[in-house]
Formats: structure tokens, C-alpha cells, sequence
């Protein structure tokens, strides 16, 4: 199974690693993560990734395209007319097109998202329509050839599915209790319907400034 990972400066970490780390243990997976150069990518977290591809470079016909998010930097991406161009290729031709939080911004504004059921985060929710998207509520969508999941920790979940998908459940089992994935997080605010809505503002907030 050969398998494209978009990076890129600024990307959440998180996004890549969530579905990296159940497909990694896909039997006989090949994964590229591609950019434009390989010099050392900086994330939001300070923490760098090294690609190992260049676009030139990355398979033609790739078993699963798939992009992460990062806040600003995926909004701004979407502008980058080599990025575009490179997952309009690919995605032409890739078997599944994927995403992860705002990696569904990227797809959607190469043209892969038309007419297809959609998700991302929350907060970016509104820019899936002027896409061609029909947006959807789940912590991961799969519509056709296209699975898109939603922010940061949803892409776990996303990935175990893609398993169940590519290959079988009992794998996809398998793979999730090799990483004792059950989670019981300590604050019922992983949604804006849980949180409250002083929590709600003030990530907002933060999302417009630029942060995250």
C-alpha cells in the first residue's frame, strides 16, 4: 500500500500522527511524506519533521492522499498554487483523498471535495460549502473515495476506520488495543456543544488572532 502524506511549515503534528501510527502497522505500507524541498519542516509545536519526498518525486497513483491541518498555515496554503497543483495530481489519480482537521481546507480548494460529503474542525466548518463540500457532523466522514476527519485527535479515529476500510476490522481492532486507544478525557470540553461557553470564546479568540 503506498500512501502520501502531505507536510508542511506549520502543520499541527497531531494531524499526521494520530492516522500515521495506526497505518504504520499496515502490513507491507510504504508512506511518503512529501513537501517541497527536504529541509526540516517546523511545526506549531516546535517540534520539525523531515520529508522525505519532493513533490516531483511522490508516488503517481498513490493508495491513500492525505493532508494534515495547522490553523493559518492551511488557510494560507490554500493560495499556494505549487500545493494545489501538486494534490489536484494526485488526488486525480490516488485510489482514497484524505484530510485531517484543515487538511480538508487544502483538498477542498484543489477541487477533491466537490459534491462529496465533508468534515474538519470545527471552527472551519463554514469554509467546507464555497469548497463544493456538504458539510457533515462526525468525528470522521466517508463518502465514496474521500474520508475526511475532524480536528487534531479525530484523526485516530479516522485512521483506525480507513483500516476497517482498506483492509479489515479485526485488523483495525487489532491496531487499536496495540495502542490502547480508549479515551476518557478529563474535561467534558472536546466540542463546542460540551464546552462552556466562556471556553468556546476564548478559543475563538485565539483562532483569530492567529494562534493556536
Amino acid at each position: 500500500m503506498k500512501i502520501v502524506m502531505l507536510v508542511y511549515p506549520g502543520m499541527t503534528p497531531l494531524d499526521l500522527m494520530g492516522p500515521l501510527q495506526a497505518w504504520s502497522q499496515i502490513p507491507e505500507v510504504n508512506i511518503q511524506f512529501v513537501w517541497k524541498d527536504l529541509e526540516p519542516i517546523l511545526t506549531d509545536t516546535g517540534l520539525s519533521i523531515v520529508p522525505t519526498h519532493r513533490f516531483e518525486d511522490a508516488y503517481p497513483a498513490p493508495d491513500i492522499l492525505f493532508a494534515p491541518g495547522g490553523s493559518q498555515p492551511a488557510i494560507d496554503l490554500m493560495s499556494d498554487s505549487e500545493v494545489i497543483e501538486f494534490l489536484k495530481s494526485r488526488g486525480a489519480s490516488a485510489k482514497w483523498v484524505t484530510s485531517v482537521c484543515t487538511g480538508a481546507l487544502l483538498i477542498g480548494a484543489a477541487g477533491l471535495l466537490e459534491g462529496y460529503k465533508a468534515t474538519t474542525h470545527w471552527a472551519a466548518k463554514d469554509f467546507l460549502p464555497s469548497l463544493g463540500a456538504i458539510v457533515t457532523e462526525g468525528r470522521y466522514v466517508i463518502d465514496r473515495n474521500r474520508a475526511t476527519g475532524g480536528g487534531v485527535t479525530a484523526g485516530i479515529d479516522f485512521g483506525l476506520a480507513m483500516i476497517a476500510e482498506l483492509v479489515d476490522e479485526t485488523t483495525a481492532m487489532a491496531i487499536q488495543l496495540g495502542m490502547e486507544y480508549s479515551p476518557k478525557p478529563p474535561f467534558a470540553a472536546g466540542t463546542p456543544d460540551e464546552a462552556p461557553d466562556e471556553i468556546v470564546k476564548l478559543v475563538l479568540d485565539k483562532y483569530a488572532a492567529g494562534t493556536s
